[in-house]
């Protein structure tokens, strides 16, 4: 009760400071049978926000202006963990969000913790857009009543810290370091030598900020668009997750749209898609060069030590998340 009613304030007052998105459409706003309110961590202009405007740019022209979203930035719907049970609660109409949070809701989601289970993007995205990909996701709209529209993502995780450059996982050896709210990224994190502590999204800038923790991790377009930069010294390209951002809804709204409506919103989804993946390797090579520009010291170290140092982790988690999907995962061929 206490999360429904915190979360429905923020709603109320987010939906007074932002505006309905009608892009090139040329729809106005007050015409519209529905306003979906969509809940994104970062900004307009990051990967996730341009795949949320292409979404609803699409989904306005597809259904001659009659649904639109109405986005809601930098996490002011509340953090990941929170509008990921809005929906479920039926509370928040759709988000997009990391997977971070999900392994509390279907175990299978900690597939994507595990650390380096994913080669590449063309390997990552296979995987998504296979029947695998379809399996998790039936999974998450039966066990948690979250329906997701498209597999966008955040990308590939780096390191970043403010004590030395990473050459090996030794040099992790004493470093407090902020995980998303997950066991097996606090294991991964314990396993390469570092003091990890889970803490919600909202609070890591500060705490960085602080000096109560020393490093973080996450994709290139994040760590520029939150402006790490300003607070962490080195960048370390140690690449040892890939992180997707789907594209949610709540189950329940979703079930009680028409059929017609709920195609619209899955046309709509799959439109942008391969527009917010694009934009997300397009903003990785851009903000590498502008990181390191801005006086981040990066590091290329050997992943291989790393790879080494994590397979005790990868081996306790394979049954809570399932043999069959992490063998899926790791040996993928599209």
């Amino acid at each position: 009760m206490a999360l429904a009613g915190s979360t429905a304030l923020a709603l109320a007052s987010s939906a007074q400071a932002q505006q309905t998105y009608v892009g090139e459409t040329g729809c106005e706003p007050d015409q519209a049978e529905r306003v979906f309110d969509v809940s994104l961590p970062l900004g307009a202009e990051s990967q996730q926000g341009i795949g949320v405007l292409k979404f609803g740019e699409e989904l306005a022209a597809s259904s001659n202006c009659r649904l639109l979203i109405r986005p809601h930035y930098d996490n002011a719907l509340g953090a990941e963990r929170e509008v990921v049970e809005g929906m479920s609660f039926g509370i928040i109409d759709a988000g997009i969000t990391s997977t971070g949070p999900m392994g509390g809701f279907v175990d299978s989601f900690m597939l994507f913790d595990l650390p380096y289970v994913f080669s590449g993007y063309e390997h990552a995205h296979g995987f998504l857009d296979s029947e695998y990909g379809q399996q998790l996701a039936d999974e998450l709209k039966e066990q948690a009543n979250v329906k997701i529209l498209a597999w966008m993502e955040n990308g590939f995780r780096h390191n970043t810290n403010n004590v030395r450059p990473l050459n090996s996982p030794a040099d992790l050896e004493g470093i407090d370091h902020r995980t998303q709210e997950s066991r097996v990224q606090v294991e991964t994190w314990e396993a390469l030598g570092a003091n990890p502590s889970p803490m919600a999204w909202t609070e890591v800038f500060t705490a960085l900020q602080q000096g109560v923790m020393d490093s973080q991790e996450n994709p290139l377009p994040t760590i520029y668009d939150v402006k790490f930069y300003d607070v962490q010294k080195y960048l370390n390209l140690t690449q040892h997750v890939y992180s997707p951002a789907p594209l949610m809804m709540s189950g329940s709204l979703f079930d009680s749209l028409p059929e017609e409506d709920q195609q619209l919103l899955l046309d709509a989804a799959q439109a942008a898609l391969p527009v917010q993946r694009q934009a997300s390797q397009d903003l990785e090579a851009k903000y590498l060069k502008e990181l390191e520009e801005l006086g981040m010291t990066v590091t290329k170290p050997d992943l291989a030590p790393f790879r080494e140092k994590v397979q005790p982790v990868i081996e306790k988690w394979t049954s809570t998340v399932g043999e069959e999907l992490v063998d899926a995962a790791q040996n993928f061929e599209g």
